[in-house]
């Protein structure tokens, strides 16, 4: 069974350097976002993998719900940030305070 987490974690690895090139090389700020949200997705998962594997579920998966917390909060954070700049539109030039609106 250990083996069987093994290779699933590997394969998240994988899944996780897929969704970096897409943070990296993502053509909007929304793309750079909801990778990095993934990404974060997927290390919460792996922690939690690596509890069962080493049989301290106890301790890894309080540290996956903690790690999970701050990535739902960072996302938030961003896209809040993001939207009130105006600036998740591509190819928009608009000031931040445009006459009162």
């Amino acid at each position: 069974m250990e083996s069987f987490f093994i290779y699933i974690s590997m394969f998240l690895c994988l899944l996780v350097i897929l969704a970096l090139y897409r943070g990296i090389a993502g053509p909007t700020v929304l793309d750079r976002i909801i990778s990095i949200s993934a990404i974060g997705t997927k290390t919460t998962v792996i922690l939690a993998l690596m509890g069962f594997i080493y049989n301290r579920g106890d301790m890894f998966l309080d540290i996956a719900l903690a790690y999970a917390f701050l990535n739902f909060i960072a996302t938030l954070a961003a896209a809040k940030f993001f939207r009130s700049r105006k600036s998740i539109i591509p190819g928009s030039n608009c000031p931040i305070n445009k006459g009162g609106e």
